[in-house]
């Protein structure tokens, strides 16, 4: 069952990242555009990422929309619990366990001390992962415009510029 959903993901991303590299963007738009997609979405937005999605399509025509709404599928709600977890995780090594009084009753203080460690990692998290993203798109976009000599009128920009 696992397995299974996995592959359906892995699918699914492939299929709008193939779909992104037919647009009429650089490898580097593409990429920027599911990186920063990734980095959004990674972040607790708590549902306001697509609406920032909404506000950057429209304002900056140079990012591939489809790549920008890609990267949802890679860091769906179901993913993104694990993220959460890891996050808070992280963020507890940063900054610090949580004090002892913090963890005692839920107070204001205590709630701004989970809320600090938690944006804390995931905002490392989001950085990374967005890293990652980046490289791996457009690794993936030259590879597929490269393999696919028929798509000479796209955009190449094998220098990143």
């Amino acid at each position: 069952m696992i397995r299974e959903r996995a592959r359906r993901t892995h699918d699914r991303v492939r299929e709008e990242l193939e779909s992104a590299f037919l647009e009429d963007h650089t490898p580097r738009e593409i990429a920027v555009s599911f990186s920063l997609g990734v980095f959004i979405t990674a972040l607790p937005t708590l549902g306001f990422g697509v609406a920032v999605f909404l506000v950057l399509a429209y304002l900056f025509k140079q990012l591939s929309k489809i790549a920008l709404f890609a990267s949802v599928i890679v860091l769906n709600p179901a993913v993104k619990w694990g993220v959460y977890g890891t996050s808070y995780w992280l963020g507890t090594r940063l900054l610090a366990p949580v004090p002892e009084e913090a963890m005692e009753a839920f107070t204001p203080v205590a709630g701004t001390e989970h809320l600090l460690r938690l944006w804390a990692g995931n905002l490392l998290l989001a950085i990374v992962f967005a890293v990652v993203a980046y490289v791996l798109a457009f690794r993936l976009v030259i590879e597929f415009r490269e393999r696919n000599p028929d798509l000479d009128a796209l955009p190449v920009d094998l220098d990143g510029e």
